[in-house]
């Protein structure tokens, strides 16, 4: 892009948008103006986070996302928007991008994608973790031909208290530092791609500054690919001993999956997700960081290090 872009952010303080923001703030001699959309109810329960934000130059609106007035508002001036909103709110980008289709300025629109490929097969359309997601795709599908995007597929996050944290439903997969026990998906040797939170960051700012690889494609990105089997190792390395280990074969997983949906129960989802992943729907034919200039990315040995870490300080006494 010869000119810098003015970017608009969504969910910025939430899970993965902090560290979204991170990363474009740390790159912020690519872009021009930076700016944030968030709730007044953010700005009182986040303050360091906010006026840490504002002291790096990010401008930050406050507002209704569900407000047309204060989100076109918002859109003045800005010619791309970035979505970090967390999964109980996909469905209101729907709006977000059909008030960025009737804004000319607006250029480009990021959805929250980040994480699991919603296409990964025939059945994916079915999954129902997904719907919300794929609504959000078909809206994009419709919207003015300039408008443009990209999905930056990350795959499932690996930090702590993600993938390679403690569980609360231990039978979903867990890795516990503590107990020194792991409850590891399938045989333990399938194969699964996992990305760092900070390496989402990178891929969003990697694909804002590559934008003619990147336009209106899903990227399939990551940090690393791995088993089960081989991060118990790492956790087994560095925590200096062995681990008891135990298995959720795939057939009771997906018995796991449909109890939890049949009785509405919160697991309900994670259980569907780690479920596609010990399939294989995390594996592609190939992966495109390359295409966005990302050649360096987290290793599972670091994660796995600050998951031990991050764990012990869990349990440790307050003071």
């Amino acid at each position: 892009m010869a000119d810098k872009s003015n970017l608009l952010i969504f969910g910025a303080t939430g899970s993965i948008g902090k560290y979204i923001i991170d990363a474009i703030v740390n790159a912020r001699d690519s872009f021009g103006r930076i700016a944030i959309f968030t709730s007044p109810n953010t700005l009182t329960s986040k303050p360091d986070e906010i006026n840490a934000l504002r002291h790096k130059g990010v401008d930050i609106l406050v507002g209704n996302i569900a407000n047309r007035d204060e989100v076109l508002k918002a859109y003045d001036g800005v010619d791309t928007i970035i979505s970090a909103l967390g999964r109980g709110a996909i469905a209101a980008q729907i709006p977000l991008i059909q008030l960025a289709n009737e804004t000319p300025n607006i250029k480009r629109f990021l959805p929250s994608e980040y994480g699991t490929d919603i296409e990964y097969s025939p059945a994916s359309q079915h999954e129902k973790p997904h719907q919300q997601k794929l609504k959000v795709r078909a809206a994009l599908k419709e919207v003015r031909s300039d408008l443009e995007y990209a999905y930056v597929v990350t795959g499932p996050y690996a930090d702590f208290p993600f993938y390679l944290g403690r569980s609360r439903s231990p039978r979903g997969g867990t890795f516990d530092v503590v107990a020194k026990k792991a409850v590891l998906l399938g045989d333990g040797q399938g194969r699964i791609s996992l990305t760092a939170c900070a390496d989402v960051g990178k891929f969003v700012a990697h694909t804002l500054t590559h934008w003619d690889a990147a336009r209106n494609r899903a990227l399939k990105v990551n940090s690393f690919t791995t088993t089960p089997a081989e991060i118990l190792a790492v956790f087994e390395t560095h925590t200096k001993s062995t681990w008891s280990v135990e298995y959720t074969p795939l057939d009771e997983l997906r018995a796991l999956e449909k109890e939890a949906w049949d009785n509405g129960a919160p697991e309900a989802t994670v259980y569907t997700l780690r479920r596609i992943w010990t399939e294989g729907g995390t594996l592609y034919d190939r992966r495109d960081n390359e295409d966005i200039g990302v050649t360096q990315t987290t290793t599972l040995s670091e994660l796995v290090e600050d998951s031990i870490r991050k764990q012990v300080e869990e349990l440790a006494p307050k003071h």
